[in-house]
């Protein structure tokens, strides 16, 4: 087996958040989506966690493009970070890149020993 760096791994490695232009700024509309196989794992035991990440927002001047939204949140997959962080970590880049009027970060992890988390983070712009 090589020890080669596949494509799909090089692609999350640089992966970055990428904005697009809103085509609809003068008006609100809600965008919806869902992403159910995020993973990252636990910092205390190691052990995988797996959640389905919702995100909920109201542009402003910019949009995200999805295709990088799906490689940079592959970029948990190896990290060692607790539902709260990976949670506000997604909310606080989104919030960044993208001004938004609106946004909703949700982080539904599956349970593990008998315990259910759900992560929700929620900001409107002042």
């Amino acid at each position: 087996m090589s020890d080669e760096i596949k494509y799909g791994e090089k692609a999350i490695l640089e992966a970055e958040l990428e904005p697009w232009s809103n085509p609809y700024p003068d008006r609100d509309y809600l965008i919806e989506i869902t992403f159910p196989e995020f993973t990252c794992l636990c910092p205390r035991s190691g052990y995988p966690d797996f959640a389905t990440i919702r995100l909920s927002y109201i542009p402003d001047q910019k949009i995200v493009e999805l295709r990088s939204l799906k490689l940079w949140l592959n970029k948990f997959r190896n990290r060692y970070i607790s539902h709260e962080a990976a949670t506000n970590e997604i909310f606080d880049a989104l919030w960044e890149k993208l001004e938004p009027r609106y946004l909703k970060v949700e982080g539904d992890f599956h349970p593990r020993g008998n315990v259910h988390t759900v992560i929700t983070v929620e900001k409107h712009k002042e």
